[in-house]
């Protein structure tokens, strides 16, 4: 098996391409570091590719691994045969060894394995001959024992006795068809073929335990889809439904073609006498051996092919989230909501720094709105708050209220809010982190001060909680834990990377995403910087215990130091390619603040090679330091769709269907995209609703963060459900352009299937 090609075609790439990278890895490269600087080893290989190339690259070194092992069990036995190994060695996947190890594989103790014991297994060898003139009760009756004595009237010698008993031809014929039935369902190319079968006629179907009963799970009282057709977001639900005892789940197989199938296999001439037999162990080798083992694999499937898609698309969700702008320059305050226990206030200035808490009780059941608006007003005015951060959860929208009638009785302060996504506050406020943050505060001011600061600083913010708790995706956790873990910190790993962190202001939870910065490197960069003051450049990491050479060659390029001794360290420029940034500033006659004059050199470049060659580096090489140069220390997030900010308020009564309001997207799954519109409920987009033209996925037009314009198609104020529409007669393709950046768009196209374009 060719790792390396194999790998090349799943990523897309070149096969020197995948060797190369996979060469960085097994040295200790981080994905980051090889995306962002190994770009002339690996062709310019992103994040995405190296990412899959390593979760590929895995498997099939334990699929190897497993082969080695598979082989030497074999061997063990006595029974490896020169075919049989190539067979294994030839195989692409697991579960293809595992079929050919079946046959020879230690087996609990089943019928076929009793028959043989009693020495059935020539009757079974005879009537697979098919070439008998006689009936095989006849053969049979040279197999029968009788009763056996035990050796002693011990139970163990009277169940050996047991054991060896054939009392009648038709218990030795039926020992046979145990055995026959046996090395049917452990034939390899016998499953493979039920398999494929299965995959692409079978039906999954879910029945109601009990179809009066109440449930979420109703549209799946009586369903039925192809296996290989059915949505995810079904299988996911369909999981859940079975596992909350609501539903019974099978699949339903072409069983009449698979047995079909088997018979042309196994029977080879039409014999009165074995036929009849052979088509009955063939049958009780389906029914009873064979299906509930490829229904059991074939469930397993749905399930990795569901979860692999939802772990996708949480992961890109995760990653629009990180990615939103900061909101700077704005004395914030951050504004927990709740009921009984009352609203958490916390007042944060634009370097993050809490300066106020307090609580405040305008929601029910208290309804002190008067006086909780004497209290704000007074901060608003005291600390000059210019943005109020509201959080999503459980009394948002009443807060809101409080809020829009209170900007509307004091225009002249110019006070905005906005709705922020709190999940996973209350997750951080509970934390060891935010204890050691804020020791004096309790959970609701800890709360209060992360929705403020998540404003501020989404990404900064946002890596204290464990991915997971952010909550956008769908049936998180109804999935393997330890891949959506897997998954979302390298989400969050290549954020961090791409925006890069000011090493004197970043925290441990945001150093520790950095490229070749662990948990324990961090902590020491922060106590080295609390001891000894600011980094004055990004030499002085090589002080701190514990950062080697290595890692300082994997984390320097993307800690960042403004004003210290070194301009470049301001800028994503590698220590490494200092020398040929020099040359270059050199070349271009010209300083690093001079962003016009290399902005007009790049622009009128013509022979890179020669540069490139002159300076000392690749062609990549160059173009990124020129990039940083023109720009440097630039935060790809601000190329992203700002978040909308509020004065007023409206309630899910004053909506309309026909009215177009614009909206944020707070999550995308499968089927759609819920946008909140101001209103006391998100509002759902089905996909079906978000393009005038054929999209298979709602990532194709939207991403969490993007401001769409949406029109109302219905309301359901008793149910809570607002129906809106992104598709007015106008191309949405275009609209989508036209609602995001370049980069943007090219981040989205990203997520895509190869070859589609926004």
């Amino acid at each position: 098996m060719n790792i390396i090609k194999i790998i090349s075609e799943e990523i897309g790439a070149k096969d020197w391409q995948a060797e190369a990278a996979i060469k960085l890895i097994d040295e200790g490269n981080t994905i980051p570091f090889i995306a962002r600087y190994r770009k002339e080893a690996t062709g310019s290989l992103d994040d995405e590719q190296l990412r899959q190339l390593a979760v590929k690259l895995e498997y099939l070194r334990n699929l190897e691994e497993r082969k080695q092992e598979v082989i030497g069990l074999i061997d063990e036995q006595g029974k490896l045969t020169d075919e049989l190994r190539k067979a294994i060695l030839a195989a692409e996947k697991l579960v293809t060894v595992e079929d050919l190890y079946r046959p020879y594989k230690q087996k609990k103790k089943t019928r076929a394995e009793a028959a043989r014991k009693r020495g059935l297994a020539p009757l079974a060898e005879f009537i697979l001959r098919q070439d008998t003139d006689h009936p095989l009760e006849q053969e049979a009756e040279k197999y029968v024992t009788g009763k056996i004595e035990p050796a002693s009237d011990s139970k163990e010698d009277q169940i050996k006795a047991a054991e060896k008993e054939v009392p009648d031809a038709a218990a030795a014929i039926a020992g046979a068809s145990d055995i026959i039935a046996e090395e049917v369902s452990d034939n390899a190319q016998y499953r493979e073929i039920i398999r494929d079968l299965t995959r692409r006629e079978g039906t999954l179907k879910s029945e109601a335990k009990d179809s009066e009963a109440e449930s979420v799970y109703r549209n799946y009282y009586d369903f039925e889809e192809s296996v290989e057709k059915i949505a995810g977001h079904r299988i996911l639900a369909i999981n859940r439904g079975e596992t909350e005892k609501f539903l019974n789940v099978s699949v339903v197989a072409p069983v009449e073609r698979i047995k079909g199938y088997l018979e042309k296999q196994v029977i080879i001439s039409d014999n009165p006498y074995t036929t009849p037999v052979i088509k009955a162990a063939i049958a009780d080798s389906y029914t009873r051996l064979t299906e509930p083992s490829i229904e059991r694999e074939i469930r397993n499937e749905l399930t990795e092919r569901a979860e692999n898609g939802a772990i996708d698309v949480f992961g890109k969700n995760l990653k629009q989230l990180l990615m939103q702008p900061p909101i700077a320059g704005h004395t914030v305050l951050g504004w927990d909501p709740a009921f009984r226990t009352g609203c958490k206030l916390a007042v944060v200035d634009s370097t993050g720094k809490v300066l106020d808490t307090t609580v405040i009780y305008p929601t029910a059941p208290h309804n002190r709105i008067d006086e909780s608006k004497k209290v704000l007003k007074a901060l608003i005015a005291k600390y000059k708050i210019s943005l109020i951060s509201i959080g999503n959860g459980t009394a948002s929208r009443e807060s809101e209220q409080v809020v829009s009638a209170l900007l509307k009785e004091i225009p002249e302060a110019k006070v905005h809010y906005v709705i922020t996504n709190e999940a996973g506050a209350s997750v951080y406020s509970a934390s060891k982190l935010a204890t050691e943050e804020f020791p004096g505060f309790d959970v609701g001011q800890r709360s209060a001060a992360s929705i403020a600061r998540r404003v501020q600083d989404p990404l900064s913010e946002l890596v204290k909680i464990d991915p997971r708790s952010i909550g956008v995706g769908q049936y998180q956790h109804d999935m393997n834990q330890k891949k959506l873990s897997e998954t979302l910190s390298g989400v969050v790993e290549s954020a961090v990377n791409s925006v890069g962190v000011d090493l004197n202001t970043a925290s441990f939870s945001l150093l520790s995403y950095i490229s070749g910065i662990s948990a324990a490197v961090a902590k020491n960069i922060v106590s080295y910087r609390e001891a000894n003051g600011k980094f004055h450049n990004r030499q002085e990491l090589k002080k701190v215990p514990k950062l080697g050479p290595k890692t300082f060659e994997q984390c320097a390029g993307f800690c960042r130091i403004n004003g210290g001794d070194e301009p470049l360290d301001a800028t994503a420029v590698h220590p490494e390619s200092y020398k040929s940034a020099r040359a270059l500033l050199e070349k271009m006659e010209c300083g690093i603040k001079d962003e016009d004059k290399i902005r007009s050199f790049r622009k009128t470049l013509k022979d890179k090679t020669a540069l490139a060659e002159e300076i000392g580096c690749g062609e990549i090489t160059l173009m990124d330091i020129l990039s940083e140069l023109e720009k440097p220390a630039r935060d790809p997030r601000e190329e992203m769709p700002a978040p909308v900010l509020r004065s007023d308020v409206l309630e899910m009564k004053d909506l309309k269907p026909g009215m177009k309001l614009k909206g944020t997207v707070r999550n995308v799954i499968d089927f759609g995209a819920f946008v909140d519109i101001g209103v006391h409920e998100d509002g759902l987009v089905h996909i079906s609703k978000m393009s005038d033209r054929f999209i298979k996925h709602p990532l194709e037009v939207v991403s969490v963060g993007d401001v769409v314009d949406v029109t109302v198609l219905e309301v359901d104020e008793k149910k809570g459900r607002i129906s809106l529409s992104m598709v007015d007669g106008t191309d949405r393709k275009a609209k989508a352009r036209g609602n995001m950046s370049k980069p943007g768009r090219n981040r989205l196209e990203e997520y895509l299937p190869k070859g589609m374009k926004i």
